[in-house]
């Protein structure tokens, strides 16, 4: 089989048009790219140039062989690479599944992992109560941020608390134009997962895991959602109006959570950075 350097060497020759641009190009003695073609005619039995002392052009078999051989020199070139790539170890990777309200402190979490271990990459993942819980138990995720209720069997650190400081309203309703509300006149209300039931209260039938996506159903006129000054602050919807609560304390209640089990060096390692980013 021809080898690959005399390869080379011809698909430069028939680039170039000429032996000693060919060997410029290569970094080596014209003589060599010469022999290295003359060696590659013998193996095929058949010329590859035809030269005079004023050019050199491509024979008609030369002329046929020249797209084979350019894709056998790309695919050479692709498998360098590859190889180049496999041989660097691939970075420490891990998932932490978050709920988009705690989306900051996942980005504080994720800097100050960094800083700790500069060669591991965090990977975040967005997701609800119930996609949290179904990632952690699946093991999909490595841990969760996520709020109240955790799920059993898994430890948890970190804990915060976000208070929920108005009620999101759909615009046709009339309570969305009054300057305050007690949750006692919501109506219907659409209560995040892990808030304990207020008195006085009902309750509406949907479970809310994503306060966020969560205002598609207080548009539709659902109910009311107690929702934390974060979404009164980023999220601008004309179907949608924020009115503060004029009364009670509701709040949400979240932590980083992970299987104690199975945690190795990464995952203590991202537990330790979610403590340090609750205390800066």
């Amino acid at each position: 089989m021809a080898a690959l350097r005399d390869i080379e060497c011809f698909a430069l020759v028939a680039r170039h048009r000429s032996f000693s641009r060919a060997a410029s190009a290569l970094g080596v003695s014209q003589p060599a790219v010469s022999q290295a073609v003359a060696r590659l005619e013998r193996e095929l039995g058949f010329r590859l140039f035809a030269r005079t002392s004023r050019e050199v052009s491509l024979t008609d078999s030369g002329l046929a062989l020249l797209p084979h051989a350019s894709a056998l020199l790309e695919q050479a070139a692709a498998f360098t690479a590859e190889a180049a790539r496999l041989a660097v170890p691939a970075p420490d990777a891990i998932r932490l599944a978050y709920a988009p309200l705690a989306g900051g402190f996942a980005a504080r979490v994720a800097r100050r992992l960094t800083l700790r271990k500069p060669g591991l990459d965090l990977q975040l993942v967005p997701a609800g109560w119930h996609a949290a819980t179904e990632a952690l138990t699946g093991h999909r995720v490595s841990a969760a941020l996520m709020s109240t209720p955790f799920p059993p069997g898994f430890a948890s650190a970190a804990r915060f608390h976000v208070p929920l400081s108005h009620l999101a309203l759909s615009a046709a309703d009339p309570l969305s134009s009054t300057s305050s509300l007690p949750l006692d006149r919501a109506g219907r209300l659409l209560l995040p997962r892990g808030v304990p039931l207020p008195d006085g209260v009902r309750l509406a039938p949907e479970a809310v895991d994503d306060p966020v996506a969560a205002l598609d159903l207080v548009a539709a006129g659902r109910g009311a959602l107690p929702v934390p000054q974060l979404l009164v602050d980023t999220v601008r919807r004309p179907d949608v109006r924020f009115v503060p609560l004029s009364s009670g304390s509701l709040r949400l209640t979240f932590a980083l959570v992970w299987s104690a089990d199975s945690a190795g060096e990464d995952v203590m390692a991202l537990v330790q950075a979610a403590q340090e980013a609750l205390r800066r």
